[in-house]
């Protein structure tokens, strides 16, 4: 007997990929995270060339492994924009940098089922890239982040994703405390640029890749 979960999100996710191709993305479907990072080593990172890759702060990403397997590639500059041992100025720095990559790998904190990605950032450096900088971006959205419509992906951003990620960041806002957005104007809010991008300009600039998995918040 087939597993009921994975296979009723495979169905969904296919549809999902559908749309985004629609929406001029390249789409994939995978089961794990580990066929994701597998997809991206073997095909997405030899087809396109990139010399430099980046990343913005992703659960998901960090799920594929992906950042340690990028940082044994001896012919691959990795812009690492993850580097705890930075100083705040060094990693705004390292993040403008980013922005110039060939490739750039991220997550996003919704999809919704017509194909269009939504995102809240705190400095803005990941939304941005997806929108414009690297040459090639790739996305990586577990099943969990799959959601009916625009309203749905605002609702879920602002009521789950961004008190869950300012809990995991340790930030100091009533949100960490609470877990309800309370709309603040903490110094370290992570409420601070909304991206909503409709389609991929130019047309499959952007991979987004399906995982049949919960990842990421």
């Amino acid at each position: 007997m087939q597993a009921p979960i994975e296979t009723y999100y495979a169905k969904r996710l296919e549809e999902l990929a559908k749309a985004l191709q629609g929406n001029h993305f390249n789409a994939h479907v995978v089961p794990d995270a580990a066929a994701a990072r597998d997809l991206v080593i073997n095909e997405i990172l030899p087809a396109s060339g990139a010399k430099t890759v980046a990343y913005g702060g992703s659960a998901t990403l960090l799920a594929t492994g992906l950042p340690a397997e990028l940082a044994a590639m001896p012919d691959i500059e990795v812009i690492n924009t993850l580097d705890k041992t930075l100083s705040a100025e060094q990693a705004y720095e390292r993040r403008r940098q980013a922005l110039l990559s060939d490739l750039f790998f991220t997550g996003t904190n919704a999809v919704t089922e017509d194909g269009v990605l939504v995102n809240l950032d705190m400095i803005g450096n990941r939304a941005c890239a997806i929108a414009f900088g690297p040459k090639r971006v790739v996305v990586f959205v577990g099943r969990n982040k799959i959601v009916p419509d625009l309203t749905s992906a605002v609702r879920r951003i602002k009521e789950y994703a961004a008190p869950a990620n300012a809990i995991r960041l340790a930030k100091k806002t009533p949100c960490a405390v609470t877990s309800r957005c309370e709309d603040c104007g903490s110094p370290e809010r992570i409420c601070n640029v909304w991206t909503i991008t409709e389609k991929s300009f130019p047309r499959g600039r952007v991979t987004v890749i399906c995982i049949n998995q919960d990842l990421g918040l």
